[in-house]
């Protein structure tokens, strides 16, 4: 027979609040020590990235795919040289930036800032002065293409796709409208407040595939009416999103970037 079971006594339940307060009490400087412990190596990791921006300035402003992986590894620690606030730095939400604005916005590595700085200029001027062309929205590569035939950035510096990204996002904070958006497989830099209603999203989309579409395709694929797929594309045309060609048998309806890009 199995002997009774036992209860606890006075001094069982006097001990169990003293170890549960010993116990959160161990957890909460485990969890401080662990706090210091990783502040101390986020701080002499930033030191260390600070020597390498310094020591490669010019390898950072010359080579776009060093360059990228530069810039995240000052996202992955809380270094975002992109976005601007009142003239300087402003880190990201919840993230310790220290004295990084002042790391990256003079000397060598100030170089960083001021590339993106003047990109993020040029990206504007290419964007003005095509926007009659393709109504605001411009494709990533193509800006690209036209920035790097332009004048030189920074000593002639070569531009790629993520560079031109992380130019406008640059612009961002200043509320200047614009906003890079996907439609389809290709990213777009729209540089006009102008937002796209869910029918116009749907008919530019479509144009990525073949680089035009008609009436008739919309109301087979879509199954739209002809007064709805009329109404968009009217709007798409006195945008300048989209460019008439009269010559076949149907109207067609085509993609600026598309033509320019069958041209190259």
């Amino acid at each position: 027979m199995a002997a009774p079971r036992r209860t606890p006594g006075l001094s069982g339940l006097t001990r169990s609040p003293i170890t549960t307060a010993q116990y959160a009490s161990h957890g909460s400087a485990l969890r401080t020590s662990h706090l210091s412990s990783l502040q101390t190596q986020l701080s002499v990791f930033q030191q260390l990235l600070h020597q390498f921006s310094i020591t490669h300035a010019k390898e950072i402003r010359s080579n776009p795919s060093f360059r990228a992986e530069f810039a995240r590894m000052c996202n992955a620690i809380g270094v975002d040289p992109l976005v601007i606030s009142g003239g300087s730095l402003k880190k990201p939400a919840g993230k310790e930036s220290g004295s990084w604005s002042q790391m990256l916005s003079g000397g060598s590595a100030g170089s960083v800032n001021d590339f993106y700085y003047e990109l993020a200029v040029r990206v504007v001027e290419v964007c003005k002065a095509t926007r009659a062309e393709n109504g605001g929205m411009m494709a990533v590569p193509e800006i690209a293409q036209r920035v790097q035939k332009g004048r030189g950035i920074g000593g002639g510096m070569e531009v790629s796709e993520d560079d031109v990204l992380r130019a406008v996002q640059s612009l961002e904070p200043l509320a200047s409208g614009y906003t890079v958006m996907r439609l389809g497989s290709k990213q777009m830099v729209r540089s006009v407040p102008k937002e796209l209603n869910t029918d116009q999203a749907v008919v530019l989309e479509a144009v990525q595939v073949i680089g035009y579409v008609t009436v008739t395709m919309l109301q087979l694929n879509l199954r739209w009416g002809r007064a709805r797929a009329m109404a968009v594309i009217d709007d798409l045309v006195a945008g300048s999103l989209v460019w008439v060609d009269t010559q076949g048998e149907e109207v067609e309806f085509w993609t600026p970037t598309f033509i320019r890009e069958s041209a190259v």
